[in-house]
């Protein structure tokens, strides 16, 4: 009798067992089971479906399976392409930047190699200034411009190989914008050196400026920088013919009406706050 009353609780103790083990069999297999299982036009379809949904962890993945299960053809370029805006739309810069740029060197002839070089561009164009900066609304031209180098390298080359690709246009403008920085990078470092007597120095980011980037906006401070620098150097003829170049096209800059108090530099005590940017 005691053998027959513990059959049913043998069975009720089994149970639960048994849809556990069920249940990891069905989710262990099922899904890598079909990735692996999947066509390559299948593959391409899932991915693609998971970027529309903003799904880029899932989809990164889904392409990084086709591209090593078929390594060649269309599908597998188009895949790596697809693969480095993912990336890049998931914040993983380094890795996109590593994926786009080997696509680049091993198919310089694909067809859509025009989006290849746009891609790498934004990619470099986003590393220009950190989460943190954003935050802080610290300008990008206070840190290290190498990525906005990069970034307009890649828009220059662009634009040059293929002007008449709809990224052209786009392109243009944020090579406008990264000149502006990089022109502003510049003069933050000419004004801190008239501020600390290093004129010489001031005046040679100066002039870099005005020969570098002659249509930024930043050109006419450059120009104030240099005719200060003249003029504290003792080198007064170079500074008023440098004023009247000045004169001639920025009539209204305030160095003109106050030389002495151009220009206006935040409080000592300002400066010593965290983070914060004068631009």
């Amino acid at each position: 009798m005691a053998s027959r009353r513990s059959a049913p609780l043998k069975f009720v103790l089994i149970l639960p067992l048994l849809f556990a083990i069920g249940a990891c069999s069905l989710f262990h297999h099922g899904p890598r089971d079909t990735l692996n299982n999947m066509t390559v036009e299948q593959l391409y379809q899932r991915a693609h479906s998971l970027e529309q949904e903003g799904n880029w962890g899932s989809a990164e993945t889904v392409y990084q399976k086709l591209i090593a299960r078929f390594p060649y053809g269309a599908y597998n370029e188009q895949s790596q392409i697809e693969l480095a805006y993912a990336q890049y739309k998931d914040g993983k810069y380094d890795d996109a930047y590593s994926t786009i740029n080997e696509f680049i060197k091993t198919y310089p002839t694909q067809k859509h190699i025009a989006y290849a070089y746009y891609l790498r561009g934004l990619i470099n164009f986003d590393r220009t200034e950190s989460a943190v900066q954003k935050l802080a609304k610290i300008s990008p031209s206070r840190f290290d411009q190498g990525y906005a180098l990069q970034s307009f390298d890649d828009f220059n080359t662009l634009i040059a190989r293929f002007p008449d690709t709809r990224y052209a246009a786009d392109a243009r403008q944020r090579m406008i914008y990264l000149r502006n920085q990089l022109a502003q990078a510049e003069l933050n470092v000419a004004e801190y050196y008239l501020q600390r007597d290093a004129y010489i120095a001031a005046a040679d980011r100066a002039k870099y400026i005005i020969e570098h980037y002659q249509r930024a906006p930043q050109v006419a401070d450059a120009l104030a920088v240099l005719a200060k620098s003249y003029h504290l150097l003792g080198q007064q003829k170079l500074a008023d013919q440098t004023t009247e170049v000045l004169k001639l096209n920025y009539p209204n800059h305030p160095y003109l009406r106050n030389p002495k108090g151009w220009p206006k530099h935040r409080s000592w005590m300002y400066r010593l706050i965290p983070l914060t940017s004068e631009h």
